[in-house]
């Protein structure tokens, strides 16, 4: 892929080290451009790598420009990061081949190079603190909050004050809210022996961390994987995903597709007798985006290879009753996976 177009902020921070919220990156053989307006060509200048800074007010403009002067017969974009009137704007009336290439950005960036993982793994740990401060937070301070001020506290928590942002909006859940994957807070307060589904990341210089716990509420609360609940259904529940988890984390190796990984999750879940209520994939690759390739579906054909690193959180939703999900991030390593 000789010459492209980007515009997502992390693909573009991939290739130069920089991005913003108005840019347009173009790459053409050995040169690329990187086409912003005057509020952010300062620090551009001093950030970009490998690219030559454009300032424009017009960037649509700037770039039919330099297309022209470049004289290019095709060029590659993902249709994904331009809307159907921007597109528009860029190939009207230019005699040059659009390709359009879906994710090709999170394509090059599957495989994680040293300082990607050494980064990855600094967000990891970091955000297992968090989790601790959370942890902490709740024995001291939790009883009788309610989700939306706990997942307040957590957001704060999770960003040490200031020191990191967040991977994402985190999950914090109780008992029968807990069984939609992505719950969203609601006024319902936290008493003791309330299950407790938290789902958060922070970020460590870009690169995100993605974590899943779920535990009990209680004066000794903790988010570690070694849990103990009241409810012996909730209790089965939880260790056939703990299972669900390790086994699949134990099938990753060099060389088998994605959708295998998948099903050493999803078959324990289903003998154990939840399969329908295994409502996602088993991970997602996590770098930059929070979410990227690869995919951990039944359905994925991806062959994984050693410094990929994706989230493996199996999960069992009974509506109206409770959910559990277990997350962790791996790398493949030359022979398995490391849990970072």
């Amino acid at each position: 892929m000789t010459h492209y177009l980007l515009r997502n902020e992390n693909a573009v921070y991939y290739e130069c080290g920089f991005s913003c919220d108005n840019e347009i990156f173009f790459k053409s053989g050995d040169e690329a451009w990187f086409i912003t307006d005057p509020r952010y060509t300062e620090e551009a200048k001093t950030s970009v790598r490998n690219a030559e800074v454009v300032e424009a007010q017009d960037l649509t403009k700037a770039l039919r420009a330099l297309l022209r002067k470049k004289r290019i017969r095709k060029l590659w974009y993902d249709p994904g990061e331009w809307s159907v009137a921007d597109f528009k704007k860029i190939s009207e009336k230019l005699t040059i081949h659009l390709a359009p290439k879906a994710d090709f950005s999170k394509q090059k960036r599957i495989i994680k190079r040293e300082d990607e993982i050494k980064l990855l793994k600094s967000a990891v740990t970091e955000g297992a603190r968090a989790f601790e401060r959370f942890a902490d937070f709740l024995r001291q301070k939790g009883e009788g909050l309610s989700e939306a001020r706990l997942f307040f506290e957590a957001s704060l928590l999770l960003q040490d004050e200031g020191a990191y942002s967040l991977s994402f909006e985190p999950i914090v859940a109780l008992n029968e809210n807990a069984s939609k994957p992505h719950a969203l807070p609601t006024e319902k307060s936290l008493k003791r022996g309330d299950l407790i589904l938290v789902d958060a990341g922070i970020k460590e210089k870009r690169y995100c961390s993605d974590r899943t716990r779920t535990a009990e509420f209680t004066a000794e609360i903790n988010f570690s994987k070694a849990q103990r609940f009241s409810d012996p259904k909730r209790q089965k529940i939880y260790d056939l995903v703990r299972k669900a988890q390790e086994t699949a984390i134990g099938a990753i190796r060099p060389g088998i597709t994605a959708k295998e990984i998948d099903h050493a999750a999803r078959e324990v879940i289903e003998r154990g007798g939840y399969g329908q209520y295994f409502v996602h994939s088993t991970g997602h690759g996590v770098g930059l985006d929070i979410h990227e390739l690869p995919v951990i579906s039944k359905r994925s054909e991806t062959v994984i290879e050693e410094n990929m690193v994706f989230t493996i959180e199996p999960g069992i939703y009974l509506p109206g009753e409770f959910g559990v999900r277990i997350e962790d991030m791996v790398r493949v390593t030359a022979d398995g996976a490391e849990v970072l």
